[in-house]
């Protein structure tokens, strides 16, 4: 008579690899999810490393994937550094993940202040010090915030 009886539960393993199947996750994020998707915590854990041992999950991806695609929307290493460590990756993964981007830093964080601010703008110091908060809230460290700017000015007339 109760049909749903055997459905209480998703099936984690099945739950992961749909959530797999659309984007990359760490192993901390696919255990959350599982984890608000109702699964038994022992059955996740299972699922997660079944699917890790079949390469279908894999931290060290997830993170070169994650480091590109943070990166290539303007964001700096600090940043990104933060966020990876945020999803439960230790610093080697963390730092494996940056030197994979082959990102040019200094130049990203030039591009970014070229496509915000005029050169003109730059040349006020309470505009110079608007356009380095910018880029260390996008994740960028003080020295390569202000050589940006510094770069930024000059590029005018």
């Amino acid at each position: 008579m109760d049909r749903s009886a055997g459905r209480d539960k998703p099936d984690a393993y099945q739950k992961a690899l749909e959530l797999l199947v659309r984007r990359e996750h760490s192993r901390r994020d696919l255990k959350r999810k599982l984890g608000l998707k109702g699964a038994d915590p022992e059955e996740a854990a299972a699922a997660i490393e079944k699917l890790a041992g079949l390469g279908y999950q894999d931290d060290a991806r997830f993170a070169a994937s994650f480091a590109r695609d943070r990166a290539s929307a303007g964001y700096g290493p600090v940043r990104i550094r933060q966020e990876l460590a945020g999803h439960g990756l230790d610093r080697e993964q963390v730092q494996t993940a940056l030197d994979a981007c082959e990102t040019d830093w200094p130049a990203s964080a030039r591009a970014q202040i070229s496509r915000r601010f005029r050169p003109a703008e730059l040349e006020d110091p309470s505009r110079r010090r608007k356009a380095v908060d910018f880029l260390l809230r996008r994740g960028f460290d003080q020295e390569s915030a202000w050589a940006a700017i510094r770069a930024g000015e000059g590029s005018g007339d």
